[in-house]
């Protein structure tokens, strides 16, 4: 508790899961939502086109998230080993 408290560790990583499943989700239904509602022939290629641009958008993001608090716990590890000398 006192590492949550003072940000010595960190709680957005354990939250980006969750992200990208709700992310995933919204892709896929806006997805569906737009070949089945839309208007028009290209109804259908634009909801193909959402679903998997939404898709690997929400992937892409949520990687680079979890790679900058990589970086951030591979400099704590150094600080902490420079500190331990």
């Amino acid at each position: 508790m006192k590492s949550l408290l003072f940000f010595d560790s960190m709680l957005t990583p354990k939250i980006v899961t969750f992200i990208y499943w709700l992310l995933l989700l919204v892709a896929i239904v806006s997805g569906l939502a737009t070949m089945f509602t839309g208007y028009g022939s290209g109804a259908i290629f634009l909801g193909l086109l959402q679903l998997v641009g939404g898709a690997i958008g929400a992937r892409i993001w949520c990687e680079l998230m979890i790679v900058i608090f990589k970086i951030n716990g591979n400099l704590q590890k150094l600080v902490d080993a420079k500190q331990g000398e």
